[in-house]
């Protein structure tokens, strides 16, 4: 995934309203730590769709939990 700078700059955390930064698979919160997913290209900002920076490096929230 490869956004921007300029539109990297304008985007902020929908939570605590800091910058966000690239990581991984997503953008990550530079002061609340939480993972937004990128889906086609496409920043998905909202809390719901967001994980823990660690959790969602790791593979998911949910991904390691058996039924």
């Amino acid at each position: 995934m490869a956004i921007k700078k300029e539109f990297l700059d304008l985007l902020a955390c929908p939570q605590c309203r800091h910058a966000l930064r690239e990581n991984g698979g997503g953008l990550e919160c530079v002061k609340c730590r939480v993972l937004y997913p990128v889906k086609d290209g496409i920043p998905v900002l909202l809390p719901d769709a967001a994980a823990p920076a660690g959790a969602a490096a790791s593979g998911g929230a949910n991904d390691g939990e058996k039924a």
